[in-house]
């Protein structure tokens, strides 16, 4: 049995926010280490390895910052594919030599702060354990997959996998009979890529999914990259902190409404074919506050996906007249041949509103209707407990003995989407009440971390051994998120960005909605006001500075 005992810090997960933890602070001259629950790097992209899957923001800004890595590093695509991101992280471990601070497979299952010591017990499912200063739990916004409760589920004969724990080594799908449920981001993915080549294909959707078209060009050439590296890379790396989610790209200063129709139309045209997140992020700087503006880009969207699909019936299904919920306030899809898809005459779509699913039969899917779809492998594409998920489901208890997980069911509450408190020491970039699922994640890990490191280095330089969010700070940081977020259109959606996609669970405000720029400033604000919201403890004394 592993352990650490006199570990300064001990980052929990290992993909772009853990890795770049781990470099910065080794480069501090603080001891770390990573436990990693998965049996690679790259946190999401060791999970997920559904076919089709790949990245939805463009290669250049889709990677660390770090010179050393993307120096001699080129893609072959403008949105990376699962492997080539796979290929990436073992690329970034052989120049910063990451592993060797890195236990894989090692799942931590619980936590505890001791207050005399003002450290974390960790535990694992290998029984190793730590006892590290300072805890970082890295473990990703999508991490925690959310499985459907359905009877019978079961008893399904043929192969059944949720997207984000779909088989290391592959499933064979070409020429079988494969149903998918749900339309998500993994949902899209996974049926463009199945529809081709399954002998039939079953999608049972409850919202239709309102994505758009990804424009992949490949291949990418070395040359290209080359010729970007010179100028291009650095300018790229300092301006997706500017912006608002942390792309190249930004909303432009006009309404909607503030262009003529004609200057819409071609506006709207434009950033279509330009591809990507851009239709969203790099649109009017209204559509997501004003419900007229959106409606005008969800009807720009239509009547190009009306375009694309033959079948009035499947067209009804796919972009229905009646607008169901604003256009963004569910996370974005990109596509390839995603409508196309439902052109083919092997491909079924099932509208769950209309026949929801009864129960799973050894066969198949059984709906209201009393059909019963047989099927020879399905996939779940029914999403994530987001956000809190991941670290909730650590058993992590802190100065008052209460699991965070029961704490957060009374309400979320952090200070600056980084901290929570009642558990000193402890940090959760990517995670509730900060940018997360509404930026960049490489931009969003670089930002979060930096802060961190030089929140740890302070510490270290003034003698404190103990770092806390005062409730003060905790519950003016909640009604802040809840203020910006309650002024924008993300709530009228039933959506991760509130948890009213799982079960049961609160439905609040679960990202900070004010865009990266405004939240890099807050949190140095804290940071140049010595750490303003926080309770410092000496290390040599039982002085407590309030900030």
């Amino acid at each position: 049995m592993t352990e650490h005992q006199d570990l300064d810090v001990l980052v929990v997960g290992a993909g772009f926010s853990g890795l770049y933890q781990l470099h910065r602070l080794r480069n501090a001259g603080f001891s770390v280490k990573v436990f990693e629950a998965g049996g690679g790097l790259g946190g999401v992209w060791y999970w997920n390895c559904y076919p089709g899957l790949r990245v939805d923001s463009d290669f250049s800004i889709y990677q660390f910052s770090l010179e050393e890595i993307w120096r001699d590093w080129n893609w072959s695509e403008k949105y990376p594919s699962r492997q080539e991101l796979v290929e990436y992280f073992k690329h970034v471990d052989k120049k910063l030599d990451l592993s060797r601070d890195i236990s894989l497979n090692t799942r931590v299952t619980s936590a505890l702060f001791d207050t005399t010591t003002n450290r974390w017990s960790v535990f694992t499912d290998t029984g190793a354990t730590a006892y590290p200063h300072f805890l970082i739990l890295c473990t990703g916004f999508a991490s925690k997959p959310l499985l459907p409760d359905i009877p019978g589920l079961d008893t399904f004969q043929g192969a059944v996998h949720h997207t984000s724990l779909w088989p290391q080594a592959g499933l064979e799908i070409s020429g079988k009979r494969v149903g998918v449920i749900g339309t998500g981001a993994s949902g899209v993915q996974m049926i463009q890529e199945a529809g081709p080549i399954a002998a039939h294909l079953t999608v049972f959707q409850r919202t239709p999914n309102l994505a758009v078209p990804m424009m992949n060009q490949r291949p990418l050439s070395a040359a290209t990259q080359t010729k970007m590296k010179e100028e291009m890379y650095p300018v790229i790396f300092r301006r997706r902190k500017q912006t608002f989610g942390g792309f190249q790209f930004d909303r432009i200063p006009r309404g909607v409404f503030d262009l003529t129709p004609e200057e819409r139309y071609l506006f709207f045209d434009d950033i279509w074919l330009k591809g990507g997140l851009r239709f969203v992020h790099g649109s009017c700087k209204d559509i997501l506050t004003d419900e007229k503006a959106n409606a005008e880009v969800y009807a720009f969207w239509r009547k190009r996906v009306l375009e694309r699909v033959r079948d009035p019936e499947m067209q009804r299904k796919l972009a229905p007249e009646q607008q169901l919920h604003p256009f963004g306030a569910k996370r974005v899809s990109l596509e390839t041949s995603y409508y196309e898809v439902f052109n083919q005459s092997n491909v079924v779509l099932v509208d769950l509103n209309e026949n929801p699913i009864i129960e799973v039969t050894p066969k198949g899917l059984k709906t209201r209707d009393g059909v019963v779809h047989e099927l020879d492998a399905l996939a779940l594409a029914t999403g994530f407990d987001a956000l809190t998920g991941g670290i909730s489901r650590i058993d992590i208890k802190g100065v008052d003995g209460v699991s965070i997980g029961d704490k957060w069911k009374k309400g979320l509450s952090t200070y600056l989407g980084l901290t929570v408190t009642g558990y000193p020491n402890m940090f959760t970039p990517f995670g509730p009440q900060g940018p997360a699922a509404i930026c960049n994640g490489p931009t969003c890990a670089e930002v979060q971390g930096d802060w961190i490191v030089d929140c740890l280095m302070y510490l270290r330089q003034h003698n404190y051994a103990r770092i806390e969010a005062t409730l003060e700070a905790s519950e003016a940081w909640v009604q802040r998120v809840t203020d910006i977020f309650s002024k924008s259109l993300l709530g009228l959606a039933k959506s991760f960005y509130t948890g009213a996609n799982v079960p049961g669970k609160r439905v609040e405000p679960l990202n900070f909605a004010g865009g990266l720029p405004l939240y890099n400033t807050l949190i140095q604000e804290s940071a140049r006001g010595e750490y303003a919201g926080f309770k410092l403890t000496s290390a040599t004394s039982t002085e407590v500075k309030h900030m």
